[in-house]
């Protein structure tokens, strides 16, 4: 499965729009990585915690995604974009969303 921000995949056409394919997730913070994200607003530096459960979240999203476009027998999404919202105080979802698409060889 090609996964790509782009409009078009280099050395092929695209062949057939199979239509948006997103994927998501929502995630909170816990009471440890808020301790740690206090302290560090303190002396400055990166919340390695929010930093590893964002880059978890964000690879979740996509393999949802991805996941969503194969059932649909899609060869590749494009246009891939990833968005986030606040949901309540403490979480945030991350969307990742583009258009699955069916290509030929050029």
């Amino acid at each position: 499965m090609i996964i790509t921000t782009t409009e078009n995949v280099p050395g092929y056409k695209t062949k057939e729009v199979i239509g948006l394919v997103r994927g998501n997730t929502v995630l909170s913070r816990n009471v440890g990585v808020d301790i740690a994200a206090g302290l560090k607003t303190l002396v400055g530096g990166e919340i390695k915690g929010y930093r590893e459960l964002l880059t978890k979240s964000r690879e979740l999203a996509l393999e949802r995604m991805t996941d969503e476009a194969e059932k649909l027998n899609a060869d590749a999404v494009v246009m891939v974009r990833l968005a986030t919202s606040q949901i309540m105080a403490g979480s945030a979802e991350i969307v990742a969303y583009g258009t699955a698409v069916k290509l030929e060889k050029m």
